[in-house]
């Protein structure tokens, strides 16, 4: 029988504190293992850190398994149940993004306390969230609430999950689950949660163009000879307005949903602020500083972003060259309805029907999704929020991409929820990334409530 005296807020708030330290000392391991995917020097690592993972499960009770999948690998778990009761899979991710740079005021690799405040890399980007979780499934298990409670740890979301719908197919059996929940998403602001209904995806390409073997003196070839670069720079303006960001390529934006009035409504609910926006990204001026065109920028339209570009002289000072070659490095992202092959299609199409010497180089691909904002699911994210940090969740979008969420709603056939704990000032993929222990107890709460409610829903 479900003990509800261990599900009040004042019961959950308590057993967050007893378990305080254990969570600093799990947070503390798993910050000390660089598992930085995109390094391959890092390899060993990130193995490292995946048994590490699966020994935390272990030894919380569960079962668990590092999976293989051809790439970094995946973990598994499951805390013991019965086939009878509906299961929910939580998912986060543990590998991180690099920690280069003199921005660093700690070591990234060590946590580090101050006050309330977790300092490390991924200590809020999402080994911070994932423990946090983990913490609230217990809470429910003690309670006796009657769900089955899996949690699957990706290595490899930062450099966008490339073996993961394979591995997922390929284990698709054990995996099986009714819904998932996933926390790694960020707030628009403090004290006002705030939970995606959507993420943008993402298609990378490289454009090239070479035109000689070697420099030539602008003295000697200036005037005859063609500037890749300044060619590339032709091509990216063809593409997209740099003032505006409007993209120009014909059909671009096809598919695109107007943004409805329900979901203007709780874009506003949010308590989104350009200013804090502009503080947190510290970003010195925008395209528009209307709140709700911003927030339809970032989350509900698509763009094309030029992200380097690589060729001639960038020592100090001006060498009189004209290069032979240039690359731009670019990407999509792109919104629901919108796929990669299709947008990946009309720009080449159109660089090549107007530029037929620039070679398009397409990249890793990550689908678009949108989720839910009403059902049972949705109502237990907002019962959830309520009740552990007494305010009503948002239903907004995230601009940026989990490649993980669409393939496993694709291959599990499971809907995927959020309840996301992760604020703007904790700096993801930042110098000086942070969690805070406010944030924690209160997703210790909420999470152990989420569970509850969906242990009374019908599988």
């Amino acid at each position: 029988d479900v003990d509800e005296r261990r599900l009040t807020r004042e019961a959950l708030a308590d057993f967050a504190k007893s378990h305080r330290e254990e969570f600093e000392r799990w947070l503390a391991e798993l910050v000390a293992i660089p598992t930085v995917s995109a390094d391959p020097a890092r390899a060993a690592d990130v193995r490292r850190g995946a048994e590490a993972a699966a020994a935390r499960l272990a030894a919380v009770g569960a079962t668990a398994e590092v999976l293989e999948t051809g790439g970094h690998p995946l973990v598994h778990g499951r805390l013991p149940g019965d086939p009878a009761w509906p299961t929910v899979t939580l998912y986060n991710h543990m590998d991180v993004q690099p920690a280069d740079g003199d921005a660093w005021r700690t070591d990234p690799f060590r946590l580090t306390t101050e006050g309330d405040r977790y300092y490390g890399r991924g200590a809020t980007d999402d080994k911070g969230p994932a423990l946090t979780a983990l913490l609230g499934a217990l809470a429910a298990r003690e309670a006796g609430v009657p769900i089955n409670i899996a949690f699957l740890w990706e290595f490899e979301e930062e450099i966008g999950s490339p073996h993961f719908e394979a591995a997922v197919t390929r284990y698709r059996e054990r995996l099986a689950t009714d819904s998932i929940v996933v926390s790694d998403t960020v707030w628009t602001t403090r004290g006002k949660p705030s939970s995606p209904a959507g993420l943008r995806g993402m298609q990378t390409f490289r454009l090239t163009l070479e035109v000689a073997e070697t420099d030539a003196h602008s003295g000697m070839v200036g005037g005859a000879a063609r500037n890749p670069i300044a060619e590339l720079m032709q091509v990216v303006a063809a593409c997209v307005d740099g003032r505006t960001g409007e993209v120009l390529i014909p059909g671009f934006y096809d598919e695109v949903e107007p943004l409805s009035e329900a979901d203007a409504r709780d874009f506003l609910a949010s308590g989104f602020s350009v200013e804090t926006f502009m503080r947190d990204h510290r970003l010195r001026s925008l395209r528009t500083t209307d709140t709700l065109e911003v927030m339809r920028r970032i989350w509900a339209r698509p763009t094309f972003e030029v992200h380097g570009v690589v060729g001639g002289y960038t020592g100090p000072g001006v060498k009189a060259i004209v290069p032979p070659r240039a690359e731009v490095k670019c990407s999509c992202r792109i919104v629901p309805n919108m796929t990669t092959a299709r947008t990946m299609a009309r720009v080449t199409e159109f660089i090549r029907s107007r530029f037929p010497d620039v070679q398009v180089h397409p990249g890793h691909g990550l689908e678009p999704f949108k989720g839910v904002t009403t059902g049972p699911l949705a109502d237990a994210v907002r019962d959830a929020y309520r009740f552990a940090f007494g305010a009503a969740p948002a239903f907004t979008r995230e601009g940026g991409s989990i490649g993980a969420v669409p393939t496993m709603e694709r291959v599990l056939g499971a809907p995927v929820l959020f309840l996301g704990l992760s604020l703007p000032e904790h700096g993801y993929h930042a110098p000086n990334e942070h969690y805070d222990w406010g944030q924690a107890s209160g997703g210790i709460a909420a999470f152990a409530r989420y569970f509850s409610r969906l242990a009374t829903l019908p599988r």
